[in-house]
């Protein structure tokens, strides 16, 4: 980096805020201001992130730099393999401090509440004015949210949903929804049809400055989870661009038909492939929600297809943030089953006879990715029926997947996959058999297990599992009225029946090796 003589102002940018837009170089003065991105060890393994998310991040912080510099912007850029890395984002700060005087430092506000804390402090301590603004790349502020939520006994997604298709007009026509529904999830419901193939995907090969990054990993995080093999993730905005325009062509047309859909082998199916772009800030929420609707609007994609897709975005992505902030740092302690039991190896390993469990981590191994699906009824679902606690199931949902940042993950984990939050997110735990997977994959017809069959070691573990988890959970979850229906099926069995479904699921949780946590 070329240095200025001093004065000016020092813009911090983290590896998830690679947004010409972000708030914090809005005013820049490109001959007095110098802008600070640091690889750090802190952020690299405070859980043991996938060697394909730490490269993406590198490789797109990389990338971002080269495009300030090309704009005569001065960039301080730490590498991971700096020797006079302090390996922390407030240790930069503070060194960029002592190497040069600066009138005031500048940062957009972050997105975990662990570092948040720790720039709070670094703000509090420096000396220098420090100025953190608001986040204006998510379309729900704090403060919206806080707004929407007060008052409310239960926060429901599809209610807040309808009040950002109002505020932003997104597929509204005269102020109501087009169509005549919010709401076209009942459609988009579908299994897999046989003869039907998911499209071909179109996947970025590594550039230079990736395959540098992809290097680095490799060389300084050998022992971390997943494989770089297949490394095929946006790391410019221009990439992530010819991404979300393939897919909105190609793809967005049988989205909705499919979303819930899974198939052996087949990792992207019709998914966006724009999560990991969006969530370092290399596409922009609200356009690509304008941008499907008019893709709509134009006749290229049906209705449902492509409410589902905004709904992901406008409605989910925005609401978890929301969430989050609203609830942490208490949300990180929340255990509402008070689940006791470790995550089984084959989380990592996928060494599993179940052949929906081996397929997901396989494909989470190599592509650290894995849809919705995949991640809520697979392994979400089966870590909630064995009564894992939650610390370890956030930290494997945070490790091992390129687009998982914490305020995105933990409500999607505690709340959505485990029921931890006690239904904050979610209105019932998604608590499933192997009907379902059955039904919406097909899966069952290559795995050992007999999805058929309810009881005995050849019976598809989550069969054995279900009704001894709601046994199990009885006086927490009886009183849920979305789940009346299993729980009066339960009381008509009877006190012996219940007691085998009981016996029955603790002979899968330890045939599965969900053994106690220690401590």
């Amino acid at each position: 980096m070329h240095g200025h003589e001093g004065g000016g102002v020092l813009r911090l940018v983290l590896g998830d805020q690679l947004s010409d837009g972000l708030s914090a170089l809005t005013d820049l003065d490109p001959a007095r201001d110098v802008v600070l991105m640091a690889e750090v060890r802190d952020e690299a393994t405070y859980v043991g992130h996938h060697k394909q998310k730490i490269a993406l991040i590198f490789a797109a912080m990389r990338a971002f730099a080269l495009r300030l510099e090309a704009r005569d912007i001065v960039v301080r850029y730490v590498r991971i393999d700096d020797p006079d890395n302090t390996h922390s984002i407030a240790g930069e700060l503070e060194r960029a401090l002592s190497d040069q005087p600066f009138e005031a430092v500048v940062m957009t506000e972050c997105g975990e509440w662990r570092l948040a804390e720790a720039l709070s402090a670094f703000a509090r301590s420096s000396g220098v004015p420090c100025d953190i603004r608001h986040d204006d790349r998510f379309i729900c502020s704090h403060d919206r949210f806080r707004r929407w939520s007060s008052g409310k006994s239960q926060l429901r997604m599809e209610f807040f949903y309808r009040e950002m298709r109002k505020e932003t007009g997104i597929l509204l026509d005269d102020g109501q929804p087009v169509g005549g529904k919010w709401n076209y999830d009942a459609e988009n419901r579908k299994g897999l049809t046989k003869g039907v193939r998911p499209p071909a995907r179109l996947r970025t090969p590594p550039d230079a400055v990736a395959v540098e990054a992809i290097a680095d990993v490799e060389r300084l995080f050998p022992d971390h989870f997943g494989t770089t093999d297949a490394f095929g993730w946006p790391t410019t905005a221009a990439q992530a661009e010819a991404v979300l325009a393939d897919f909105l062509s190609e793809v967005l047309p049988r989205f909705g038909d499919w979303q819930d859909a899974m198939a052996l082998g087949e990792p992207w199916m019709w998914h966006g492939l724009i999560s990991t772009s969006l969530n370092l800030g290399l596409l922009d929420a609200l356009d690509v929600c304008r941008r499907a609707d008019a893709e709509f609007r134009a006749g290229r994609a049906p209705l449902n297809a492509v409410e589902g897709f905004i709904r992901q975005i406008l409605g989910w992505r925005e609401f978890v943030r929301g969430i989050y902030w609203l609830k942490v740092p208490e949300y990180r302690q929340r255990n509402f089953l008070d689940a006791d039991r470790d995550l089984p190896w084959f989380f990592w390993s996928g060494e599993t006879d179940m052949a929906c469990v081996a397929d997901v981590v396989a494909t989470t191994r190599d592509n650290a990715y894995a849809h919705h699906i995949q991640r809520l009824m697979v392994t979400g679902n089966l870590a909630m029926l064995l009564g894992v606690h939650p610390d370890p199931v956030d930290d494997w949902y945070l490790s091992v997947y390129a687009d998982a940042y914490e305020w995105v993950e933990m409500p999607n984990t505690r709340g959505m996959a485990t029921f931890a939050d006690g239904g904050i997110m979610g209105s019932k735990p998604y608590a499933a058999s192997g009907a379902y997977i059955d039904r919406m994959s097909d899966y069952c017809g290559s795995c050992r297990y007999d999805v058929k069959a309810k009881t005995g070691d050849n019976a598809c573990p989550f069969n054995r599992l279900y009704w001894g988890f709601l046994e199990r959970n009885r006086a927490r979850l009886r009183d849920n009225v979305r789940l009346a229906m299993p729980y009066r099926t339960l009381d008509n069995f009877g006190p012996e029946r219940r007691a085998a479904l009981l016996a029955e699921a603790e002979a899968a949780r330890t045939l599965l090796g969900a053994v106690v946590r220690p401590g």
